[in-house]
């Protein structure tokens, strides 16, 4: 899974206001059970790295600022809305009586598998009307669709509706459409290669399951590609 949206800049100016040195924060990080060196701090606050889903939660409880600053992007996806919120994804499948796993395939696959209740339940943790909700969750639809499609046909022609989409900066979107299609294709590539060559049906298998992983994972690559989210350098 790709790191969450982080701006550099606010972690530091969060640490500045509370007049916190990095010794501070990891010390406040390690009392959340969070362990980690002086280095990643400085690492995160000068943009070479970027904190994980657990890192970013429990830097924003040690700066005692809300997670969503510390984002510094206005929520997109199910995922950027959960975060914002303060939520791991365990905790708000429980809230809303869903079973974690299941709720971890819906943000990873971009599709929402929620009964009626769970759907109201999750709008009211995430603070959204349920037309909110329903924006966020059919926008994460339509650009899985869009991606299926520009990765399995004529990419060329999805730039502009994914980057409008995204609110991307339509060359990073079209190299990002570019290197996808090339990859999709190479498992196309492989399939028909051991297709043709006959080879065991076991092999066959697995590259399907490599491809379907893939798929699952490609909005968040595609996110990563296209530089959705916000400036490295926290600008």
């Amino acid at each position: 899974m790709s790191t969450p949206p982080f701006s550099p800049a606010e972690a530091r100016a969060a640490r500045e206001r509370l007049g916190m040195t990095p010794g501070h924060v990891v010390a406040a990080m390690a009392q959340l059970g969070m362990h980690r060196p002086h280095e990643a701090v400085h690492a995160w606050e000068s943009g070479t790295a970027a904190p994980s889903e657990p890192e970013l939660l429990a830097l924003a409880d040690a700066l005692w600022c809300p997670v969503a600053v510390l984002m510094a992007v206005t929520p997109a996806t199910l995922r950027e809305h959960r975060l914002a919120r303060g939520f791991t994804a365990e905790r708000l499948a429980q809230r809303i009586g869903m079973d974690p796993n299941a709720y971890a395939r819906a943000e990873a696959e971009h599709r929402w598998p929620g009964t009626d209740r769970q759907t109201l339940l999750l709008a009211d943790a995430l603070g959204l009307s349920s037309e909110g909700l329903l924006g966020v969750l059919d926008r994460d639809n339509e650009l899985v669709g869009l991606l299926h499609q520009a990765v399995e046909g004529r990419w060329k022609v999805h730039v502009a509706a994914l980057a409008h989409l995204a609110q991307a900066d339509e060359r990073r979107v079209a190299r990002a459409l570019k290197a996808l299609h090339r990859e999709y294709t190479r498992f196309d590539e492989r399939y028909m290669g051991h297709l043709v060559a006959r080879n065991d049906d076991a092999r066959l298998r697995e590259i399907a399951a490599e491809r379907a992983a893939w798929l699952r994972a490609l909005p968040d690559r595609f996110r990563s590609l296209a530089g959705v989210g916000p400036d490295p350098a926290g600008r």
